[in-house]
């Protein structure tokens, strides 16, 4: 857990740093909308600040072990390959991270669009997903391009979905009979 505080606390200060400026931003938008919509505010600066930092985290060059393989077509060999390490922790904060990649982008995406569901939410997560490993592979060092990630940041991204469900509803409701 240390190594991971090592590699990227700056950008957990950073964000920290960013709030009242996220806070600004959301009370700005809002003022601007014609219905003065927090909702709408909120859930746009919220898919963002949650996305950047593990998007910034994503596209940091690492230095990886001599004889490590950049690439992890087949599911599932990449976590079989984490496993076979020994190392339960590190595989622990492998899985969680890259659930928590698109995580915030699943919870305020559906309050933003109401439209929504889940499975629009999955592809969506997974062309996301895609997208990084791709621009991850071909242009940052280091970096492993790996099926299980994208797979494992979709299913963040649908958890984040069902996480936010019940407050979609009130909104979606709300929004309804007070117009």
């Amino acid at each position: 857990m240390t190594q991971v505080w090592y590699h990227w606390h700056r950008v957990w200060i950073y964000v920290v740093m960013l709030l009242p400026v996220a806070a600004g931003l959301m009370a700005l938008l809002a003022r601007l909308r014609p219905s003065r919509s927090w909702r709408l505010s909120i859930a746009e600066v919220g898919m963002v600040l949650g996305t950047l930092p593990w998007v910034w985290m994503i596209l940091t060059p690492m230095q990886l072990p001599p004889g490590s393989r950049t690439l992890y077509l087949v599911p599932f060999s990449d976590l079989r390959m984490e496993a076979s390490l020994g190392k339960p922790m590190w595989m622990f904060v492998q899985i969680v991270g890259n659930l928590l990649v698109l995580f915030a982008f699943g919870v305020f995406a559906p309050i933003r669009f109401p439209s929504l569901t889940l499975s629009r939410l999955a592809l969506i997560g997974g062309a996301i997903s895609l997208t990084l490993e791709v621009v991850q592979h071909f242009f940052v060092r280091g970096r492993v391009f790996s099926v299980d990630d994208v797979w494992l940041n979709a299913l963040g991204c649908v958890l984040g979905g069902l996480a936010s469900r019940p407050l979609a509803r009130l909104t979606r409701w709300r929004a309804t009979t007070s117009a």
